[in-house]
């Protein structure tokens, strides 16, 4: 079984910065796909990030293109996500997901999520 513990949340102005972590608990790393989701109220769950244990290529989402970065530490068990340069639109609840095999953009190919963390960004 698949455990993700995500943190790193918070309220920070527009323009700021946050690091998300997320911790996982998975057997065969090389095999998995992590990825960055996030929802804001009354909208759909939208992909953000992803990367693959196996090469560490990161796919972004065109909105986020430029601000954010993720990547993994294999030694850690942890993947993080950078955000930088945030605005009022990102404001959502971040959600740590993965599956078994490569990249995904839809979130119901992942069967695996963390909790969720809140994201708010102040104008």
């Amino acid at each position: 079984q698949v455990q993700l513990i995500e943190s790193g949340g918070g309220l920070v102005q527009a323009g700021g910065s946050l690091r998300l972590s997320c911790i996982a608990s998975i057997r065969t790393f090389g095999f998995y796909a992590m990825a960055w989701f996030r929802q804001a109220p009354g909208k759909e769950r939208e992909f953000v990030a992803a990367i693959t244990w196996a090469t560490g290529n990161p796919d972004y989402a065109d909105s986020v293109k430029g601000r954010f970065t993720i990547s993994r530490d294999n030694a850690k068990n942890t993947v993080y996500l950078q955000m930088n340069s945030l605005k009022p639109d990102d404001t959502a609840v971040y959600y740590c997901a993965s599956r078994p095999g490569g990249v995904l953009l839809t979130y119901a190919s992942y069967p695996y999520w963390g909790q969720g963390t809140q994201v708010t960004i102040s104008s």
